[in-house]
């Protein structure tokens, strides 16, 4: 049973005694929520921790009352003690109907919630300002005109540097960060108790991420708040959480402070979450520890490669110059205006065969518009891209026909969500033969050969080919995407944020995999992230883009050991680790960091982009930067 809360100034905001839940799946009954228990004390932050389908959400979801039909509480109580309310018992949100007032006067008004996909969770047909004055209405009803001037009052605390603009405008025109924002502004609007917070950065920049922790922590201490954070990224907890609770298959394994959690982990399962996070402190040859390994024989793609055709030092791909620019309609009452808005601005790399290339950058610098660049998926406005077929220089900007099909076949992309990029009306066995079938590669038996091997290649049962795409996991649909860019044996594989979306856990076998195959397979990798952590794992030599420019290009280690540039050190403080010797400085990392006016002297234009050269600083290592400023000395 659930310990006696002990003596405290203030108790505690949340008490989840023995808490169950099942599920009618198919007409059985199915229980995901196996008698959890913790509490979440009054102005603190408690960490529920896990992968998914571990039970976090549906955790979060009992105590909002937001259970699917098909769900529901079995056993334990949820218990709120209203801190407004002192003289009153807490109430039992497990007992509440599920639609009842009692408990809809709580969610959204005693209790806020931000939602995993704010995208998904604001609506595209209604202002910011209407929908967060919507959920002020239904708790607090005020007049107009003053539930308009409490609402542009909170998008001024969560950062919007024009609150009345903001009000106006719809979800769509707002960056990922800044929806993050609104969907704060609405769950903190009528100034709740406990705010719940699932996922609430697992789809933000690493600097946009700390700053929406920074906002988070400042809104905690002036509204007075408990915070429930609902996530798998141990370095956000590290960086947040005052106790930690770490669930497995719908229980608790371990509970505690995070200071006793980090570092005197207990359970075999915390300790093996720790194990699969990258970092900075990797030793050379380090490997990431998965939870669950898995079994995969890459000698059979390795025997059918077709042998290598250039044995020269030439690089496989050389982009040179590469341009491209977007005309933008602004519309008014009376007048349309158009802008132009460079997306990709003279950028120039080259990708030697069998090494890995990172491109890095926060989103919107330019990254997957290289790529799409590089696939002709889009038309560049100048510049070259160059890639060496067996030493002759194929032009890839003015291919046509059957030439631009043939090159399509030399280089695939993995694709970053495998949910949306895998069609749910194709078994694994269409998906995987489909690149063979489409460029006429062998006969049918050659080809369920290959799709074979393709499946043992990357850890997946040979059995699940007739399945869906549907039936599988996030970490086994994003095995299947790489199997299918692995059909056609390219020379290069673009990978576009390929685990952004993972959990630490399934991204450790994911990465262990891709390192696998350029080590079996020869393969060539340009790894577009935007997490500095992952590609210092996967990358030899590292890109930094911002602002459609690359500012900086350096050996992994170089880069790492020496940052030169002020966006690249940006970048490197805004990377949370799961080590409480190691917090992150919030406070440093406000405002946009790929700003110019934010970087040293030596880094800026002064609006003359021509003004700037790559400069040298020897070992591989160069800088965006004036030719006359002393870039060694800011390097240092």
């Amino acid at each position: 049973m659930f310990e006696p809360t002990p003596k405290r100034s203030k108790p505690d905001i949340l008490q989840v005694d023995q808490l169950r839940v099942g599920f009618r799946l198919q007409g059985r009954p199915v229980e995901v929520v196996k008698g959890v228990s913790f509490r979440v004390p009054a102005g603190k932050t408690v960490a529920l921790v896990g992968e998914s389908g571990s039970g976090k959400t549906v955790i979060s979801q009992s105590v909002m009352g937001l259970l699917p039909k098909s769900g529901s509480i079995t056993g334990g109580r949820i218990l709120f003690h209203d801190p407004l309310k002192t003289d009153e018992p807490p109430v039992d949100i497990a007992a509440m109907p599920r639609d009842g007032l009692a408990i809809r006067s709580l969610r959204g008004g005693r209790i806020g919630m931000i939602f995993q996909e704010p995208m998904s969770s604001l609506s595209p047909v209604h202002t910011v300002g209407n929908q967060i004055e919507e959920a002020l209405q239904l708790h607090r009803p005020v007049p107009p005109g003053e539930a308009r001037a409490k609402t542009e009052t909170m998008l001024g605390l969560v950062g919007f540097k024009d609150p009345a603009r903001a009000y106006d405008m719809y979800s769509f025109e707002l960056s990922g960060g800044l929806r993050q924002r609104a969907m704060l502004a609405m769950a903190l609007i009528c100034r709740p108790a406990l705010l719940i917070a699932d996922e609430p950065t697992t789809a933000l920049d690493v600097t946009i991420q700390a700053q929406v922790l920074q906002l988070m922590r400042s809104l905690q201490q002036e509204l007075g708040m408990a915070i429930l954070m609902i996530t798998h990224d141990l370095g956000v907890v590290a960086n947040m959480a005052d106790e930690v609770v770490v669930v497995y298959h719908g229980e608790v394994m371990e509970a505690g402070a995070a200071d006793d959690l980090f570092r005197r982990p207990a359970h075999p399962y915390l300790r093996a979450l720790l194990k699969a996070v990258p970092h900075f402190d990797m030793a050379p040859g380090e490997r990431l520890v998965a939870l669950r390994d898995i079994e995969q024989d890459v000698a059979p793609l390795a025997k059918a490669r077709p042998p290598q055709r250039d044995s020269s030092n030439a690089p496989l791909l050389s982009v040179k110059n590469l341009r491209k620019t977007y005309r933008v309609k602004s519309q008014g009452w009376f007048s349309q205006t158009k802008e132009t808005l460079v997306a990709v601005d003279d950028v120039s790399f080259d990708i030697m065969r069998g090494e890995c290339l990172g491109l890095v950058g926060e989103s919107g610098c330019g990254k997957t518009s290289v790529s799409k660049l590089i696939m002709r998926a889009i038309r560049a406005d100048s510049g070259s891209v160059t890639f060496n077929d067996g030493g002759r220089s194929v032009d890839v900007l003015g291919l046509r026909g059957q030439a631009e099909r043939d090159f399509r076949k030399r280089v695939q992309m993995i694709f970053q969500d495998p949910v949306s990029s895998l069609s749910p009306r194709m078994t694994v066995l269409n998906i995987l033969s489909e690149p063979m079938e489409i460029h006429n590669q062998g006969n049918h038996d050659e080809r369920m050969s290959r799709v074979s091997d393709l499946m043992g290649a990357v850890g997946l049962d040979r059995r699940f080919l007739n399945r869906y795409p549907h039936s599988f996991s996030g970490g086994q649909r994003q095995r299947i995407g790489i199997a299918r860019a692995l059909a056609l044996s390219p020379d290069l594989i673009i990978c576009d944020e390929p685990v952004s979306a993972l959990d630490v856990s399934v991204q450790a076998q994911v990465l262990n995999l891709l390192k696998d195959l350029k080590k079996e397979l020869g393969l060539t990798f340009l790894f577009i992230s935007h997490n500095l952590a992952v590609v210092d794992y996967v990358a030899d030599r590292i890109a930094v883009l911002a602002n459609g420019r690359i500012v900086e290009i350096a050996p992994r280690d170089v880069l790492f050991r020496e940052p030169a540039h002020s966006y690249t050190k940006a970048l490197l403080a805004a990377v949370p680790f799961p080590d409480l010797d190691r917090p992150l400085d919030l406070s440093s990392l406000a405002g946009r960091v790929s700003d110019p006016t934010r970087w040293a002297p030596a880094f800026r234009d002064e609006g003359q982009p021509q003004s700037l050269r790559m400069i040298d600083l020897g070992n591989g290592h160069q800088v965006l930067a004036r030719p006359d400023a002393d870039v060694r000395e800011l390097a240092a």
